[in-house]
């Protein structure tokens, strides 16, 4: 059985030993892109980052860095389980968090889009009878086609989206594009861009406000960057 005490005291000394700042990074390349890019503001990175620690330090310890899902960021930044954090913006538009949202970061551009077969009849959107839609972004796709009239049927998946009309699960997906090479390799074109995507500087609100000098000085080292 748990002691209680034990357990506060646990906790009160994992709160004593966390770095004044947290910064979420989603995994993956994104992580090494953003990383790259807070080197360049001068800020110095994990000391390993290969390390099995969930918090891993900079060098004089002042910054935290969790290394996270890339859907997850927006959500430990919005409850203060980090302050800072970077992430997509169709992660973020997606998630719907509340956080400030000071600075558009120069890299990771690509953008939402909705793609089709290529072979689909030339018809505008709007006059599109109830088509199914595969996407990773629910949101964002009932939100596009609901603006417009369109009475969709969003069919959420978590990968191979393009697969959605191939197999015949969808007729339209809404998906990330940057080169466009998968779209053409499984014989769909974009049809229309849904947002403009790149990486974002994200901070909890509160923190904003209680580590206001601490943050301001990222937000003012990314600035000149930039």
């Amino acid at each position: 059985m748990t002691n209680p005490a034990a357990l506060a005291q646990e906790n009160e000394t994992s709160r004593a030993n966390r770095p004044p700042l947290l910064f979420a990074l989603p995994k993956g390349r994104m992580a090494d892109e953003s990383l790259a890019f807070l080197e360049r503001t001068g800020l110095t990175g994990p000391l390993d980052t290969n390390s099995r620690k969930l918090v891993l330090p900079n060098e004089d310890g002042s910054i935290g860095f969790v290394m996270a899902k890339p859907w997850d960021v927006p959500t430990y930044v919005e409850y203060g389980a980090a302050d800072v954090g970077i992430c997509g913006l169709d992660v973020l538009r997606e998630s719907g968090r509340k956080v400030h949202e000071p600075l558009l970061l120069p890299f990771e551009y690509c953008r939402l889009s909705v793609a089709g077969p290529a072979n689909r009849p030339d018809t505008p959107l709007r006059y599109a009878s109830q088509p199914r839609i595969a996407t990773k972004y629910p949101r964002l796709a009932q939100e596009f086609f609901r603006q417009r009239g369109v009475n969709a049927e969003v069919i959420g998946l978590s990968g191979s989206v393009e697969l959605g009309p191939v197999l015949n699960l969808a007729d339209l997906i809404v998906d990330i594009v940057e080169t466009g090479s998968t779209l053409r390799a499984n014989g769909l074109v974009e049809i229309r861009t849904i947002l403009e995507v790149q990486a974002v500087l994200i901070v909890n609100r509160a923190a904003y406000q209680l580590k206001s000098r601490e943050i301001q000085g990222i937000i003012e080292r990314v600035r000149a960057v930039i």
